[in-house]
């Protein structure tokens, strides 16, 4: 059975980072690139299924994996949102973004809800930390690809249909994820469920670090420019973090 990399702080780290990027790269693809919302998310969909089949087959565990595919979910789940709630319901079905954010969030909570369910019917045992075999690894990526998608469109609704706006929706997707952080650590509520938790609130979140970099309200840097910085951050977390294992093998 594989195992997750090691959940720390490090982890969640590269989570919001890939989760920045995800918002970066969704856009680069999509209005960049001028690829669309729809021929973008199955471009998209097809590196995201070859990372995946790749790493789940993998007879070891290799972060560098793992990354990539936690990276191309990200990107691969903003731009699914964006077509759900822009395209789909928006542009195809005729109701407005303000409906479709709504329409597409119900969806996506059906969606992970029924992979939890048929993830539960498989395998009780096979958890994010006990392990996974080959069939619950699939699931669990399913769940994070849904996950992401759903943080987006999460994040859109709070953003669009409530008072709370960016800046607000922001501020209580951070209190949420306190909320998450408070009840780990006092709290003997199943770790599964708030892993999960903060999965889907550090995608809305990332998401609006990303629109701060590259929009003329924050950072103008664009999308290219922006992509490039957060790929930068993300390989040298990546390598404070092995560098930090080493040192603790070294010294304990």
């Amino acid at each position: 059975m594989k195992h997750l990399p090691r959940i720390n702080h490090f982890y969640w780290a590269l989570i919001i980072s890939a989760n920045t990027m995800g918002e970066t790269g969704g856009d680069l693809i999509s209005q960049t690139f001028n690829l669309g919302y729809g021929v973008g998310s199955i471009a998209l969909l097809g590196l995201f299924l070859i990372a995946l089949t790749i790493s789940v087959y993998s007879k070891s565990q290799k972060p560098l994996l793992y990354w990539t595919v936690i990276t191309l979910a990200s990107i691969l789940g903003t731009t699914i949102s964006d077509f759900i709630s822009r395209s789909f319901f928006h542009l195809q079905l005729g109701f407005t973004e303000n409906q479709g954010y709504t329409f597409g969030t119900i969806i996506l909570i059906v969606a992970l809800t029924l992979t939890f369910s048929i993830w539960k019917y498989h395998s009780n045992t096979d958890t994010i930390e006990n392990g996974l075999n080959k069939q619950t690894e699939f699931l669990y990526w399913i769940a994070i690809l849904t996950s992401s998608t759903l943080g987006t469109a999460f994040g859109d609704l709070l953003a669009h249909n409530t008072p709370l706006g960016f800046d607000g929706g922001t501020l209580l997707l951070l209190g949420l994820l306190v909320v998450v952080v408070a009840f780990y650590f006092w709290t003997k509520i199943s770790r599964e469920f708030l892993y999960w938790c903060a999965i889907i609130l550090t995608h809305p979140i990332g998401a609006t670090m990303g629109d701060y970099l590259t929009k003329p309200e924050g950072f103008n840097l664009g999308n290219i420019k922006a992509s490039l910085v957060l790929v930068a951050v993300f390989i040298i977390v990546i390598f404070a973090g092995q560098v930090t294992k080493k040192l603790k093998k070294n010294y304990h």
